[in-house]
This record gives C-alpha cells, sequence and structure tokens, in this order.
C-alpha cells in the first residue's frame, strides 16, 4: 500500500517546518538553551502544523530522532475528543507522577484539547499548577476561544498561522518533482489556494489529482472539486449589471445543471468579488460589490442555499440602480441605457420625462429582503424585539443559552423546566418565531432544551438556597434588609 503524500512528507525536525518560521526560531532557541517549558498551547486553523510541531518538539527536547509516526513510549498522544471525561483525564493524571522508563522528560499532547469537559478541565488546572518536573504538556487546539483563561495562562501559547500560498504552491512543486507528477503552474497555485493555508489538505488534494490522471491542469482541480470554471463565474458577475432577471437565473440553473452546488458558487464568486475589490478594479462600483460579498458568506449557513442564492443575486441586480456593478469596459451596461422608450415617444423633454417615469417605478419598487443566517448579533435584535414589546416573554427568553449549530433550527438551553414550559406555551413560541423572522428574513423553528450543566454552585456566605433558586428563575433578586 502506497504512503499518503502529506504522511511521506512531514517534516521531521523544527527547521523542515515551512510558513511557521516565527515558531520554529523560538522553540529551536528553547531546547539548545535547555529552557523547557512544562506546558505549551498550540493554536490555530486545521492543517497548519500543531500536531507535526508538537511532535517534533517531544522527540527534540528528549534528544530523540523523530522518524515516522511510530510512537515513543514517553510520548503520550491524546484525542481530546474521544477522552474529555472526567475519569479518563483522572487516569492520565496519576500515570503522569510516573518517571519516564527511558526519556527525560514524558511528554503529553493533548489534539484538540477545547473538546475537554469543564470537569477535566478543573483535573489539568491542577497539574498544570504544580507539575512534576519530568512532566511537559503540549496542547493544540483550533479553537482556543473554548479554553479556561486559567489554563491558557498557565502555558506558552503559540499561535500558528495559514501558510502564505505561494509557499504551499512552491512545496507542492517541489514534492511533484521528486514523485515524477505532470502538473502546471496554475493547477498549482488553485491548488494551494483552496487549501486555505493547510499544507495537509493541499498535499492531499495533489495526491488526490495525481491518482486522477495526469497532466494535472486547473481542469483537472475544477473537476476534482466541484467548483465552477472563471468563465462562466464572470458570466454570472456580469449579469448582475444587466436589469435582465431571467438571463441572470438561466445561468445560475445552467451551473446547477452541471453540478455545481450553490455553495460551491458562492464561495468562488466571492473569491472573484473579493479579488477585483482588493485590486481596486475600476469597472466595478466598490459599494455595491462589498454587499454583495456580505451576502454571499451568509449562503452556506441556509438551509435552502440555492433559493438563497438566487435572491441574494436577483437582489444585488436590483440594486445596482443608476450605477451599474460592472462598468461597459468591464463587460456590465449602465441600468439607464438599458431602458427602452416606447416607439411613439418622441426623443425630446417628453422623452427625458418618460425615462424618468419608468426610472422611478423601477426604483420605488421594495427591495426583496435577504435572509440572515441566525448569530449572536441577531439574537441580540430579537431579545430588544421582545424586550420593547413582551417584557415579561424577554425576561424569561434571556436566560437561555444558544445553540447556533442548526441554521434550520434555534436550540434554546433552560437550566430551570419553569423556563422551558413557559417559552413551549404555542403563544409565546410563536411570538419568538415571528421576532425571528422579522430580525433575520426567515422562519426557523425554536426547540426547547434543559441543560443542567447551565447551573452554577451558589457561593459561600451568600443567600440562602431558597433565595439562589429564585435568582436563577428570574435572572437575580435584590436583598432588602
Amino acid at each position: 500500500m502506497g504512503q499518503a503524500l502529506y504522511r511521506k512528507y512531514r517534516s521531521k525536525s523544527l527547521h523542515e517546518i515551512v510558513g511557521q518560521e516565527h515558531i520554529t526560531k523560538t522553540l529551536n532557541s528553547a531546547v539548545r538553551q535547555g529552557r523547557i517549558s512544562h506546558a505549551y498551547l498550540f493554536t490555530g486553523p486545521k492543517g497548519v502544523g500543531k500536531t507535526s510541531v508538537a511532535r517534533i518538539l517531544a522527540h527534540e527536547i528528549n534528544g530523540l530522532k523523530y522518524v515516522d509516526d511510530t510512537g515513543h513510549i514517553d510520548i503520550i498522544e491524546i484525542d481530546a475528543a474521544s477522552n474529555r471525561k472526567l475519569e479518563e483525564t483522572k487516569s492520565l493524571i496519576e500515570k503522569i507522577y510516573v518517571t519516564p522508563v527511558t526519556a527525560k522528560y514524558k511528554v503529553y499532547i493533548i489534539d484538540e484539547v477545547h473538546m475537554l469537559t469543564l470537569e477535566s478541565f478543573n483535573a489539568l488546572l491542577k497539574t498544570l499548577e504544580e507539575p512534576p518536573e519530568h512532566a511537559v504538556f503540549i496542547l493544540a487546539t483550533t479553537e482556543a476561544h473554548k479554553l479556561p483563561e486559567t489554563i491558557v495562562s498557565r502555558t506558552q501559547r503559540f499561535q500558528f498561522k495559514p501558510i502564505d500560498q505561494a509557499k504551499i504552491a512552491k512545496h507542492l512543486k517541489y514534492i511533484a518533482e521528486r514523485e515524477k507528477i505532470e502538473v502546471d503552474q496554475e493547477a498549482l497555485e488553485l491548488i494551494a489556494a483552496h487549501g486555505q493555508g493547510s499544507f495537509r489538505d493541499s498535499i492531499g488534494l495533489l495526491d488526490q489529482a495525481a491518482n486522477y490522471g495526469q497532466p494535472i491542469t486547473t481542469q483537472t482541480i475544477t473537476t476534482l472539486l466541484g467548483i465552477p470554471p472563471k468563465k462562466l463565474l464572470d458570466q454570472l458577475f456580469a449579469d448582475l449589471s444587466n436589469i435582465n432577471p431571467a438571463r441572470l437565473m438561466k445561468d445560475i440553473h445552467n451551473l446547477y445543471n452541471q453540478g455545481y452546488p450553490a455553495t460551491a458558487i458562492a464561495s468562488q464568486l466571492s473569491d472573484l468579488v473579493r479579488t477585483r475589490i482588493i485590486s481596486n478594479d475600476p469597472h466595478i462600483d466598490k459599494a455595491i460589490s462589498l454587499n454583495l460579498l456580505e451576502r454571499l458568506l451568509d449562503i452556506p449557513a441556509s438551509p435552502q442555499p440555492e433559493r438563497l442564492l438566487e435572491i441574494v443575486l436577483l437582489a444585488n441586480q436590483s440594486k445596482s440602480g443608476n450605477k451599474a456593478i460592472v462598468n461597459e469596459e468591464g463587460s456590465g451596461a449602465d441600468y439607464k441605457s438599458s431602458i427602452s422608450l416606447p416607439e411613439n415617444v418622441p426623443t425630446s423633454v417628453s422623452a427625458r420625462q418618460s425615462a424618468q417615469t419608468v426610472n422611478d417605478n423601477q426604483m420605488s419598487k421594495p427591495d426583496i429582503p435577504i435572509p440572515r443566517a441566525m448569530s449572536q448579533t441577531a439574537w441580540t435584535e430579537v431579545l430588544n424585539l421582545l424586550k420593547n414589546r413582551f417584557n415579561t416573554l424577554y425576561g424569561v427568553v434571556r436566560m437561555a443559552s444558544i445553540d447556533y449549530s442548526n441554521p434550520s433550527v434555534l436550540q434554546l438551553n433552560f437550566a430551570f423546566p419553569f423556563h422551558q414550559k413557559r417559552v413551549n406555551e404555542a403563544h409565546n413560541r410563536k411570538l419568538i418565531e415571528d421576532a425571528i423572522e422579522q430580525v433575520i428574513g426567515a422562519r426557523i423553528n425554536i426547540k426547547c432544551n434543559i441543560d443542567k450543566s447551565l447551573l452554577k454552585p451558589s457561593p459561600k456566605n451568600t443567600a440562602p438556597q431558597e433565595i439562589d433558586t429564585i435568582a436563577g428563575i428570574f435572572g437575580g433578586v435584590e436583598l432588602l434588609d
């Protein structure tokens, strides 16, 4: 069985790491001087080298040669997503105090550490505060914001960054030459762009493309990724400047019929618009383009991405008004020039007045509402609406912890059944769903759950238990002497 390219070309030393020199330089210096920290935190997006650097560092501080993924008895890797419970963490901590078998340090690499439970974090914290001299922790995560500050403050933090596309393309070319893979430069650049700063994803796509067939071209990559060709995207972008909804819809559905999903179209169209804005393309209207770019970002989270894409593009087309998104030189047309006058209207003042009347009628049409994805910002707007109209209901709803993960269902988690019962009343559910629809422009269902983890323990030497319970239900109380 052949070895995957991303594993075959994985770096074996800190000097071989590409694109994270701000980190490897510091770590190399620390290893040379013997200044080893008891805990490191590696944060950053996926595929940028966090785990590779962790493994290399674990070997280098022990004076061991890192050859491959073969484990060493004193270097323990743990996936926090699969070992997140308190019992598992306690078992790990008990073994920490056992001295290393052959190495100087016993190194624990905990990947996706943000997945640990609160109880597990508390247990880990005690060990980080007073670790044995032979223990070193290397924590890695893609979601550092989910870590307790008490954990972060007891580590040396290193922020990994997305790798520059030019460096990725250069490294891919090196791998292609070593593997005798025939690939053109444009295809390498497209692979690097799609990798979005991730070496692992980029090398994996090169490997997949090599199996698909050679020579590898941009057509090979677009076919594998299911993204529309640039020519079709340019046509779709040009459609926005011509007030011709039928033509726009025809080109959208042409892309659908060729198997390109709305999410891929929106993503590639976003890249196209972004590139034109950054390059100061004189043929586009920046304000309209920025509005389009913002709305395209909502499409992947929509429960109906195809319909939302159509609404976004049609609305943006109508908003071009008197100024096209792309002018004549940029393959677009001015809005006024697209108005045809009746044949019996003379080309005089009356003609200009008739044209203005037609234009006013077009401009007076209300914009097509563009649905937004539910977010924390949108939920705050919903709460403000309820507060102004239904203050009692607002007092209950504001106690919810919100889960936005399902775009078609908004999950409200409550600590107390009292809140859940009130929100589940048909009348109250309708009021909340109406408010949500008013804010985001789409109707989504709400679901209420009880989450006991939201209950906070009562602090010592404060109000009696009965008062704490009332405060938990109503969101706070004031004790009067």
